[in-house]
């Protein structure tokens, strides 16, 4: 299921569902939130167009429905090289 804000960025941003849910259900879970509510999320990090193209899905996880929240390219700037680690400046 996807928020209406990530239809929104997936529009904005020209990412394909199929890249997200490629990230959703096989990539790093790379951060998680098990008190947000109204259901726990996770931040996933999976690189669907290839090595040097990433992309951060955050996600809620309620039983078995997962609900797209939000989805954006991380900025090399203010992530690690491997972009699990956000770097603060």
């Amino acid at each position: 299921t996807y928020t209406r804000a990530a239809n929104r960025k997936l529009a904005e941003r020209a990412i394909s569902r199929a890249a997200v849910d490629l990230v959703v259900t096989g990539g790093q879970s790379i951060r998680e939130y098990p008190d947000d509510q109204p259901f726990p999320c996770r931040l996933a990090l999976g690189f669907p167009w290839g090595d040097a193209r990433p992309l951060h899905v955050v996600y809620a996880i309620n039983e078995d429905e997962r609900i797209v929240i939000s989805l954006y390219e991380p900025d090399p700037a203010l992530w690690s090289p491997d972009f699990t680690t956000r770097i603060d400046r």
